[in-house]
């Protein structure tokens, strides 16, 4: 029981161990908010992943694709494991904006939107489906033009400083997209994505539903219109249409409405690889994705599936004798890629295995015997099935290496903080030679006087921690609110741009585990600082403590 009363004592009346305390603390806060950013970020990248891979996907890393893929989707359709199966086709090809010099090198991906919505996350990125539920269609489609409800009474307009810019009549959209607008206004949707304009800012003043986003308006005052020829629709990443701005949100042009023409060339390439001769589509601008992580948001478009694998040449088609003309079959359709949904509590590390040599088992399946040349077969002998970890591995674990590089430089220098315990222990041994003598002089064993001086370098750690907890915790669930509070003093201190950054929010989740690690590390290297002077005092004899007193 002296044990611990004297442990506590000390701590309450050794001022000089409010300095371990407060190393102890700085340290832990500081180790704390290192693992959780970095543990933040890689949660992230794993969350983005899987939203746009689905659990499992099947691929063979070819430009031409694989065959068969029709068969193998029939053949799977009734797997208890497997919700939903959609094919994918990448390519890449040059996007221009018809009446605009800009010219991007983009990546160009086909898929099947309704399907792609029940295998992965993907709806959730798009910008006008939010706003506009049911708009969104990769099918040809003509360009929506906002007009004005002429038989309305006329609005007061304002600016961004909310002065009266005058009166006009209230703005309209074609009906399908206005019914559409008012159901996602009725449901609560906002759009804290883009600045108020003065359309939103003054609609919403009136309790009327804001326009968002870009629409190109009709050529003379009058009603909304659907104009221009009907064209494919094509899904373009945000950071291609738009400009994020510092604070995360984007600034959308208003020289790229939703509906204009924009061009895609491709080149297609051959089953042998060949590349054939270059095809440009024109496509109108139907939605935009955001998915958090700049690379793919800036380089990457989407458009049916059926369109893209007919321009890539990858469709079905008839195998010519390129001798004597005659017919030697059909040359089956081919994808890039097959993305799958799996059943909570599927094994998706045994389904991909079954998957691969599901799929492996075509080559010696008779229905395709006769269908299948050489370059089909090789495609098939590539075809892998893996789980959305392993496809993505080659970036989560340089950054799952990176985490744990940073986690384990800063715990190195956090063992300053037991250094520090260990000195100010060994201070505190030597100032109490008095009291250690009498406790042994009165029957107090080594390893009683020994445990004192543990139990304070672990009160030491247990203050130290749980307060560096506190402050790690708090600082990380603020992070941002801090970095923007930096900013607003002094711009130069701005450390997190989020027109830079792939990710638009410093991560700010702090896991209970991580703070249980922290929290006991730090206790253990607290008491383990303290090991050295407890020895000192254990073995210190009464008779040479009580010497000179």
């Amino acid at each position: 029981m002296y044990k611990l009363f004297l442990a506590i004592r000390y701590l309450w009346k050794r001022r000089i161990a409010y300095f371990a305390i407060a190393a102890v603390m700085l340290c832990t806060a500081m180790v704390l908010i290192v693992m959780s950013v970095m543990g933040g970020f890689l949660d992230q990248l794993k969350v983005k992943a899987r939203g746009l891979l689905g659990d499992v996907i099947v691929d063979n890393r070819s430009y031409t694709g694989f065959p068969l893929y029709e068969e193998f989707l029939a053949d799977i359709a009734n797997w208890p494991q497997i919700k939903k199966a959609t094919p994918v086709i990448y390519s890449y090809g040059l996007l221009r904006f018809v009446g605009s010099p800009q010219t991007n090198t983009v990546r160009v991906v086909g898929l099947r939107l309704e399907d792609v919505y029940e295998v992965n996350a993907f709806k959730a990125s798009l910008y006008y489906e939010q706003h506009y539920p049911g708009t969104t269609t990769l099918t040809p489609q003509a360009q929506p033009l906002a007009g004005f409800d002429m038989d309305a009474e006329l609005i007061d307009w304002r600016d961004e400083h909310d002065q009266p810019m005058g009166r006009g009549p209230l703005p309209l959209l074609p009906s399908a997209y206005q019914q559409a607008l008012e159901k996602s206004w009725a449901a609560g949707v906002v759009d804290d994505d883009s600045p108020e304009t003065e359309w939103t800012r003054s609609l919403r003043a009136l309790k009327r539903p804001p326009i968002f986003g870009q629409y190109g308006l009709v050529e003379k005052p009058g009603p909304p219109e659907m104009a221009g020829d009907r064209q494919p629709g094509l899904i373009i990443g945000r950071d291609i249409i738009a400009r994020r701005l510092p604070d995360g949100r984007y600034h959308r042009r208003w020289d790229y409405p939703r509906g204009c023409l924009t061009t895609i060339t491709l080149v297609p390439a051959s089953e042998s690889g060949t590349i054939d001769t270059p095809v440009k589509q024109p496509f109108r601008y139907a939605d935009d994705s955001r998915t958090g992580i700049y690379e793919i948001d800036s380089q990457h478009v989407y458009c049916d599936f059926d369109l893209l694998q007919k321009l890539l040449h990858m469709d079905r088609a008839e195998r010519v004798d390129s001798e004597t003309g005659q017919s030697l079959g059909t040359i089956p359709p081919r994808c890039s890629q097959i993305q799958i949904k799996i059943t909570n509590g599927t094994d998706a590390a045994a389904l991909t295995r079954r998957l691969e040599q599901f799929y492996r088992d075509y080559l010696n399946d008779a229905r395709f015997a006769d269908k299948l040349t050489l370059s089909d077969i090789q495609a098939l002998q590539y075809v892998e099935a893996m789980t959305w970890e392993q496809s993505q591995a080659h970036i989560i674990a340089p950054v799952e290496k990176e985490r744990q590089l940073v986690s384990s430089l800063f715990g190195i220098i956090s063992l300053v903080a037991a250094v520090l315990v260990l000195c100010i222990l060994y201070m505190i041994v030597l100032q109490k030679t008095k009291d250690i003598g009498i406790v042994k002089s009165i029957g107090g064993s080594p390893i009683g006087v020994a445990l004192i001086f543990l139990g304070y370098g672990a009160a030491i750690g247990i203050v130290g921690s749980a307060l560096g907890a506190v402050l790690g915790y708090y600082f990380v669930t603020h992070i941002n609110e801090i970095q923007d509070f930096l900013t607003s003093v002094n711009p130069a201190w701005q450390v997190w741009d989020r027109s830079v950054y792939s990710f638009d929010q410093i991560p700010s989740t702090v896991r209970t585990l991580d703070a249980m690690v922290v929290v006991a590390v730090a206790i253990a290297a607290s008491t383990l600082g303290a090991l050295l002077a407890a020895l000192r005092a254990g073995f210190m004899q009464p008779v040479e403590a009580l010497r000179y007193e």
